[in-house]
């Protein structure tokens, strides 16, 4: 066999050796690895820890059902796909510019409009996931977050 075609079989191997461990990683995860408007379910981890996703961040930790009522419907459509009433703003990348929530590469946190009855605008009430199942609600256009646990 030649060197050449051994470096090639080499090469081969360890494309389906990495392309192996991402689907591992994905079936184990269930992340598809790129960013996603939707997230399918927020719950506590399996395992004796409970911990809520985002709760090591260090932020305040919050039931959804103490949430206004329009932090549930949006989780709905957020679970569901949408649709969102803001079609434009609604699932795009939340760049975390002011570092209020944890360091993570850019394209890991998606944001959505919070309805603010009576509000003529998108009002100042967003709900932030991240790629880790993690949901974040903001109702001061950014400036704090809680952690929010759908579970409750």
């Amino acid at each position: 066999m030649t060197s050449r075609r051994r470096i090639t079989i080499a090469l081969v191997g360890l494309i389906v050796l990495v392309l192996a461990g991402w689907l591992i990683r994905d079936v184990t995860t269930g992340s598809t690895g790129a960013p996603s408007t939707t997230t399918s379910s927020v719950s506590k981890p399996s395992g004796s820890s409970g911990a809520v996703p985002g709760s090591s961040s260090g932020l305040p930790v919050k039931a959804l059902s103490s949430l206004p009522k329009e932090v549930d419907d949006t989780w709905k459509l957020i679970q569901k796909g949408g649709p969102f009433p803001y079609p434009k703003n609604d699932g795009v990348v939340f760049h975390n510019n002011g570092n209020v929530l944890p360091r993570n590469k850019d394209g890991y946190y998606h944001e959505y409009t919070v309805d603010t009855p009576g509000a003529k605008n998108r009002a100042s009430r967003r709900l932030i996931t991240g790629s880790q199942r993690e949901l974040y609600y903001t109702d001061d256009h950014y400036d704090s977050f809680a952690v929010v646990d759908p579970t409750r």
